[in-house]
């Protein structure tokens, strides 16, 4: 059973690199949503897939890419939205 997560990302978080790292590693666990920054500077990461997979995103999330400094992480579950990729908006 699938399931979204959206995932509230501040700190130090590299420009666009974090969102891209996000990217490739949600693609790696077969997970689809979007990242995006939002007007306030946090990323925000809506994902969707196998519950244990997301944990494990959301447990990579909370590390980050190395040159990233993760400050706060802030999860609720979403509805679905039926994404069919992850993508990076910008």
């Amino acid at each position: 059973m699938k399931k979204n997560q959206i995932i509230r990302i501040r700190g130090e978080l590299g420009g666009t690199l974090f969102r891209q790292e996000a990217r490739q590693k949600g693609e790696k666990l077969g997970l689809v949503g979007h990242a995006q920054i939002e007007p306030d500077g946090a990323l925000r990461i809506d994902a969707e897939g196998d519950p244990d997979r997301l944990e494990e995103f959301v447990d990579w999330c909370k590390k980050g890419p190395e040159g990233t400094e993760v400050q706060q992480v802030h999860v609720a579950d979403g509805e679905l939205q039926g994404f069919d990729r992850f993508m990076e908006v910008r």
